[in-house]
């Protein structure tokens, strides 16, 4: 099935947790860069989440996480399942409508998704993988239309090195991202050093050390509230 652009329905998105946006990331993703492989089964999307390359933070999720995110995505109308040959149902995302976008820009919103904030050169660079985008010139309306449809905001100001994320975040976790890019530097990364943290403070080694042990900690707090609040909202 190809990555065939859609009449759009009007978009429906809410904030999703970081598993969330790394599943469906990688629907996003794999739809435009391995079309063969597309619906694809549970497994093969557990994969993508885990693979090193092209995401940040790292994930080490089991495929039954997967599925349960995938039923949670298609609940809210972000993923459709498909009954797949020999039994094995498949998963395609349904983004084009749930965002209300057009081709590029859904391949800057899977980049964003993949990786969270970063740079706009490196976005640029990143998304043109998925769908060409030849020069700054041409992705900046594709910027300017994400961020009147407020899926994309601006965390520093216009300019060389801007710095710029998703709006799928709930209010916490968008506030912690913003007092990360607030309180230190932003380094650009190349796609080698893809495991390595993106923000590094300008301060010395040893305070660049503990705001990296910082950062680890709260984001394994992150994970643990988000659980929870899932675990709280199945009960009731």
């Amino acid at each position: 099935m190809s990555d065939a652009e859609p009449k759009s329905e009007g978009p429906m998105w809410r904030p999703l947790s970081r598993e969330q946006r790394r599943v469906i990331g990688v629907l996003m993703e794999k739809a435009k860069t391995t079309p063969e492989a597309y619906p694809m089964t549970i497994n093969a999307v557990t994969t993508g989440c885990n693979q090193k390359n092209n995401r940040a933070p790292q994930m080490e999720l089991e495929s039954t996480e997967v599925e349960t995110i995938l039923n949670e995505l298609r609940k809210v109308g972000a993923v459709t399942e498909l009954q797949g040959t020999g039994r094995v149902n498949k998963f395609r995302h349904n983004m084009y409508q749930w965002l209300g976008v057009e081709k590029v820009e859904l391949a800057v919103m899977a980049e964003l998704l993949l990786r969270g904030q970063q740079t706009v050169g490196e976005l640029r660079a990143r998304a043109a993988r998925m769908e060409p985008i030849a020069d700054m010139n041409e992705l900046k309306p594709v910027f300017d239309q994400l961020v009147a449809k407020r899926l994309v905001l601006e965390l520093t100001p216009p300019g060389r090195g801007q710095v710029i994320t998703h709006n799928l975040y709930a209010e916490r976790e968008l506030q912690k991202v913003r007092d990360l890019v607030a309180a230190g530097g932003f380094a650009e990364t190349s796609d080698e050093a893809d495991s390595a943290p993106r923000l590094t403070p300008s301060s010395p080694r040893a305070a660049t050390d503990v705001n990296a042990q910082l950062q680890s900690l709260q984001e394994l707090l992150d994970h643990v509230v988000q659980r929870i609040e899932q675990l709280e909202e199945k009960l009731g």
